[in-house]
Formats: C-alpha cells, sequence, structure tokens
C-alpha cells in the first residue's frame, strides 16, 4: 500500500524559506513521477512542482525561481525547497505520486499525502 507522509510545513515571514519533506513507504520512487501541489483555503488544487523518473522537473510559472524539486530515491524522500516566500503561497501542500506535469499532478486519482500547512506572513 503506497503511503505519502508530508513534514516541514510551518509559519514563516515573506522571504523566508521552508524545506518539505515527503517520506515514500510501499513502493520506489525512482521511476515514478512525483510532485507537490497546493490548496489554498477555498481556491482549487494548484500543481507546483513535479519530477519525473528521469530526473526532469516542471514547475508553475508562479514559483519558478523559488523553488527546487529534488527527490533522494534511496530515502524514498521527495523534497520541496521553498525560499522567497511570499504571502500568496500560503496554503496546504501535498505531495502526490503519478502525476507528471504540473497540470496532471493535481489528478484526484492520483497517489497522496495528507498535506502540510505552510503560512506565510507579510
Amino acid at each position: 500500500q503506497v503511503q505519502l507522509v508530508e513534514s516541514g510545513g510551518g509559519s514563516v515571514q515573506a522571504g523566508g524559506s521552508l524545506r518539505l519533506s515527503c517520506k515514500a513507504s510501499g513502493t520506489p520512487i525512482s521511476g515514478a513521477c512525483m510532485g507537490w501541489f497546493r490548496q489554498a483555503a477555498g481556491q482549487q488544487r494548484e500543481g507546483v512542482a513535479v519530477i519525473d523518473g528521469d530526473g526532469h522537473t516542471d514547475y508553475a510559472q508562479s514559483v519558478k525561481g523559488r523553488f527546487t524539486i529534488s527527490k533522494d530515491s534511496a530515502k524514498r524522500i521527495l523534497y520541496l525547497e521553498m525560499n522567497s516566500l511570499k504571502p500568496e503561497d500560503t496554503a496546504k501542500y501535498y505531495c502526490a505520486m503519478n502525476g507528471c506535469t504540473v497540470e496532471l499532478v493535481v489528478a484526484p486519482f492520483n497517489y497522496k499525502g495528507q498535506g502540510t500547512q505552510v503560512t506565510v506572513s507579510s
């Protein structure tokens, strides 16, 4: 059974940084597409970043240059390094498996975790 568990969220001031982690169990991640999406209160899901089995990455325009996705396949951990955070980045961030683009990572049929809250104050 695939399980994804996110951690690393918190509250920061604008301009700050956070690193999110997603620990996968029940499946290897080396060949899989994995990514992050977020959902702010009352808003639709927004794909943030994805990484495929070859290490190719894709980012939402809103986070390009500020966020970096990476993975440690041996440890089965997916990361999202978030720098220069803005109040509009405030959302619950979810790790997902099987979406290979920022458009597909939000699909409801993907495996996903329970999410971790990120709050950015101005």
